[in-house]
């Protein structure tokens, strides 16, 4: 079952342009800090930034409240499963909204795909609720 679906597209010469010109306070501000630790390393820094904020901006319209009732940036943010896949850890205000969407008995998935092709990138969210294993 469906509970959201989430798209965003950016520019990534605007993240470019937003981390030259406040630095630190808006990569804090932002950005968790294994998605830090990830990006700083990246060639195509901007990029991977620009796609990790287009997850956080897709994830929380998946959520249904955007970045709104309490769902805050660094509460998303983009990790990778052991094979590589990309899916988001929700904290704070955004996991208590994913349980609140999330009916008895179900256990949420996230599912995320992020692209760019310069000057774009792109993400793509599905939350989506499973019948929990027995226990």
């Amino acid at each position: 079952m469906i509970l959201g679906i989430g798209n965003d597209l950016i520019d990534i010469r605007r993240v470019e342009q937003s981390i030259e010109r406040f630095g630190t306070r808006f990569l804090d501000r932002v950005f968790t800090d294994v998605e830090r630790a990830k990006s700083d390393k990246r060639a195509a820094r901007a990029a991977s930034y620009a796609k990790r904020f287009a997850a956080k901006e897709a994830c929380a319209k998946a959520l249904g409240t955007g970045l709104n009732h309490g769902v805050y940036w660094r509460d998303m943010g983009v990790v990778n499963l052991p094979g590589g896949k990309p899916t988001m850890n929700l904290t704070g205000g955004a996991l208590a909204r994913l349980q609140a969407i999330t009916p008895a008995g179900m256990t949420a998935q996230i599912d995320l795909t992020i692209t760019d092709d310069f000057p774009l990138a792109q993400a793509f969210v599905i939350i989506s609720a499973n019948p929990a294993p027995s226990a």
